[in-house]
């Protein structure tokens, strides 16, 4: 059996397979109803599709109807057999569920610049309507626990918007406050960040950022080529914002964008010196826009002056694939509450995976996939009808064309292992 000697001994000592008596008071509760509660917390809300259970109402809850799972519990039995399994289902967070069809190429480029960055290389980004509050009370340190008490009533004193270029290679920043973030004024804080890198220089120049409509403007189209000193096409030939993306992006010019994957601005490192300008400025009382303003430039200046290590990139990306494979399979689950367009998009990306990216997850994650779309095809159908009637057909053959290949691929799987 694999044990040890001495385990051996002790249990033939005790001469019998029992376990011996434990300390305290025996289980009330038996694995049956310990699972049904689990379930009920777990898999059920108090506003029947809304809502979420805490210990207490549950608790109430099922005291006013124990019929619902059989017996009533108290909250603290009911807190400790989740916590005994790890299960905080009334806790959340917030995230980016992967939608970009070419999710995965583009998001191996972004880190493969950071591998290997070009000479100038800036992440960019804005972080809008950042709200200028002004407490009525000063905060006050309590002697008890060492925390600030801030207070909770504050005046409003409008918003900024502040526009950051992260030099990958040396880790500076530089940064712009403005009234607003529309394409006039991204042009114009561009085109002052462009003055600035290429002063003395005529160095091609490299710019990460997201996909924002105002990041890929024709207007922006038109001072990169200035500054490349290229012709900018004409604006019937940019007529859409992927057209103007491809051509942001092209290598033949002296500006050359980056975009990174749709729901992938994690992926962009100006996101993180954001959330240090959250944690270092942006919590505190301003009785004006420009006391704020002249927060947030001190913070740069001595970040550039103290901070002369650029920010280590060591994310990959290896395992991502299958991650989002079982959590597409999950949220096929509730297919009937997903957005039509975001399942489209999730089905092109299983389909490239398949196509691009097979061996990055195992067979048996594909065959739960596999499965999943087999039992919630009807409703996915449904799904996609319910789009504009000018694409439902070709989505609805995208569809068909996922499952058809997906089955194709594991049975060549299956036949290769066995």
């Amino acid at each position: 059996m694999g044990v040890k000697k001495e385990t051996v001994i002790r249990w033939q000592a005790r001469k019998t397979i029992e376990d011996k008596a434990r300390n305290g008071r025996p289980r009330i509760y038996g694995e049956s109803e310990r699972l049904a509660a689990i379930g009920f917390y777990c898999q059920t809300k108090p506003f029947e599709k809304y809502g979420r259970w805490s210990f207490r109402l549950a608790a109430r809850y099922l005291k006013k109807y124990p019929e619902t799972i059989g017996f009533s519990i108290s909250k603290s039995e009911l807190h400790r057999i989740l916590s005994e399994h790890e299960l905080k289902p009334h806790r959340s967070k917030y995230f980016l569920h992967i939608s970009d069809p070419d999710f995965f190429p583009k998001m191996r480029h972004i880190i493969d610049l950071y591998k290997n960055p070009p000479k100038n290389l800036h992440s960019f980004d804005e972080c809008p309507g950042i709200q200028v509050l002004q407490r009525l009370c000063p905060d006050l340190q309590t002697e008890e626990t060492k925390i600030r008490l801030e207070e909770f009533e504050y005046i409003r004193n409008g918003t900024i918007d502040v526009f950051g270029f992260y030099n990958v290679n040396n880790g500076k920043i530089y940064v712009d406050c403005r009234a607003n973030h529309t394409k006039e004024t991204l042009c114009l804080v561009f085109e002052k960040h462009l003055k600035k890198v290429t002063e003395n220089n005529n160095e091609e120049q490299n710019y990460i950022m997201d996909n924002l409509n105002t990041h890929c403007c024709y207007e922006l189209c038109q001072l990169v080529a200035r500054y490349s000193d290229v012709k900018c096409p004409d604006e019937k030939e940019l007529d859409s914002m992927e057209k103007r993306r491809e051509w942001l992006c092209k290598t033949d010019k002296r500006i050359i964008f980056h975009y990174t994957p749709f729901h992938g601005s994690w992926l962009n490192k100006i996101e993180i010196w954001f959330g240090i300008l959250n944690s270092k400025c942006l919590n505190e009382t301003y009785t004006s826009a420009d006391e704020m303003l002249n927060s947030i430039y001190k913070l740069a200046e001595l970040w550039n002056v103290l901070e002369n290590t650029p920010i280590k990139w060591e994310y990959d990306g290896n395992g991502l694939q299958q991650k989002s494979i079982k959590r597409f399979t999950k949220i096929l689950n509730e297919v009937n509450m997903m957005d039509g367009r975001i399942l489209v998009k999730m089905i092109k990306l299983m389909k490239n995976l398949i196509t691009d990216e097979w061996d990055t997850a195992t067979c048996k994650v594909w065959e739960e996939l596999g499965n999943k779309l087999n039992e919630k095809s009807k409703e996915i159908i449904n799904n996609i009808k319910t789009r504009p009637p000018t694409k439902v057909d070709s989505e609805l053959l995208i569809f068909e064309d996922l499952k058809k290949l997906l089955n194709q691929k594991i049975e060549v799987s299956l036949k290769n292992v066995a």
